[in-house]
């Protein structure tokens, strides 16, 4: 019986997941900004996006993928700049995002100049995400090499990550739906500005 089939195991990498994931992050920063200002029916693609995303992420590093950027630091740096220029991206398109109004017109024109981010801009997003390699980098160490086959113990993490980060990323976009539901259009401009900082803010991380 190998140590992967110990209730304790699961337990104990269920707990990390949940807390890893759920804790503040760029992610979970865009998923409550978009949710506060499209709504949640139209965050579910980012929402979806982002735990389907790092749970092929979590694959493709446990069959070797990450010893491939490692023998390959030019392409690691080009996967950081290609973060930082997105971050940077959906920090403004954040900080600029009017509030929803009532008036119809205003409404429509909203609707054709901003979107919220999708399934594949934040799958994508997952590879240069700073908080997700630390997470990735966490599991290989901590939790993989349970059975004779250590890639096996990353195919069962990307699945269970696949159900939790949903359930994460769900929940922080419901944060983002009260906040639009209580703050006024003041207040949603400072909230907005505030989840685009600290995505700015996140892209120390990146870097040292």
């Amino acid at each position: 019986m190998t140590d992967m089939a110990n209730p304790g195991w699961l337990v104990a990498f269920i707990i990390f997941a949940f807390t890893s994931a759920g804790t503040p992050g760029p992610n979970n920063a865009i998923m409550a900004a978009s949710a506060a200002n499209w709504g949640f029916i139209r965050t579910l693609p980012g929402v979806f996006g982002i735990s389907l995303g790092f749970a092929f992420m979590i694959a493709a590093v446990g069959l070797g993928l990450g010893e491939f950027f490692r023998h390959n630091p030019q392409l690691a740096l080009g996967l950081k700049v290609g973060g930082t220029l997105f971050l940077l991206h959906l920090a403004w398109k954040i900080a600029t995002t009017r509030p929803q109004v009532d008036d119809a017109a205003s409404s429509d024109r909203n609707e054709t100049k901003q979107h919220p981010p999708g399934f594949f801009r934040m799958a994508a997003f997952q590879w240069v995400n700073p908080k997700g390699w630390a997470m990735v980098l966490s599991m290989m160490g901590v939790y993989a090499g349970r059975n004779a086959d250590p890639r096996t113990d990353m195919l069962i993490m990307a699945a269970l990550f696949a159900i939790i980060g949903t359930m994460t990323a769900a929940f922080w976009a419901g944060v983002g739906v009260l906040a639009g539901k209580w703050l006024n259009a003041r207040q949603m401009v400072i909230f907005n500005r505030v989840m685009a900082a600290l995505l700015v803010a996140s892209l120390a991380l990146i870097w040292i």
